[in-house]
């Protein structure tokens, strides 16, 4: 399952499971030093213990697209991996699915379960299956910086709608217009306790600066 902590991934992983794939792990693409503002490392790490999945980090260099094909590659070679799993929902500005391309020349199999679906309907089914998920970034030219460590509910969906018409916002942020982390869901062993975190800006985002956190037993 091809990681980054937020809503899509963990509802694919969700889904995927349901479908009866074999999910033997999770793998986040980073580059060599990653600072990753939206999704912390620290973060994926406790959400992998809290599933029970061992959690890979591989490093990705430029050029990007021999970067990425050099570490699915290893997936397949090093690790027996004949099918990679990833949260996209469509295509981002118009380009053909990155993941899929890069896989093609490998003969890796790429599973998205939640290509094409309705926006609305995404947010739906995480609340739906129970998962508690926070605004982690946002891009403030979309949304005020107080979304940063709101949770995803009804009424911030409810929000959602009329910022969407107001500004044309994508439901599911798929131009980046805000990311999330996921503290906790159907598949979770645990929760996770964001026990303190402030709010940072840099250029055009907000995003959360996470102190302290821990594993709860459920």
């Amino acid at each position: 399952m091809l990681w980054t902590g937020g809503k899509d991934s963990s509802l694919a992983l969700h889904e995927a499971w349901g479908e009866g794939y074999d999910v033997c792990c999770l793998v986040t693409f980073a580059p060599a030093e990653p600072d990753f503002l939206a999704h912390p490392l620290k973060f994926m790490m406790m959400q992998a213990q809290a599933l029970g999945l061992a959690h890979y980090v591989f490093p990705v260099r430029e050029p990007y697209d021999k970067g990425y094909e050099a570490a699915l590659r290893r997936l397949r070679d090093e690790m027996g991996i004949g099918t990679v799993i990833t949260g996209d929902i469509a295509e981002v500005d118009c380009r053909p699915n990155w993941i899929r391309e890069r896989s093609r020349p490998l003969g890796l199999n790429v599973h998205t379960p939640l290509w094409g679906r309705d926006r609305a309907t995404v947010l739906d089914q995480l609340l739906g299956h129970g998962f508690k998920v926070v605004f982690s970034c946002i891009k403030t030219q979309w949304l005020a910086e107080d979304w940063v460590g709101r949770e995803l509910n009804r009424t911030a969906i409810d929000d959602l709608r009329m910022v969407r018409e107001r500004n044309g916002i994508d439901l599911c942020g798929e131009e980046g217009e805000y990311h999330t982390l996921v503290a906790d869901g159907p598949r979770f062993r645990h929760a996770i306790r964001i026990k303190k975190f402030s709010s940072r800006t840099s250029e055009t985002m907000a995003y959360m600066d996470i102190g302290a956190l821990e594993l709860i037993p459920k």
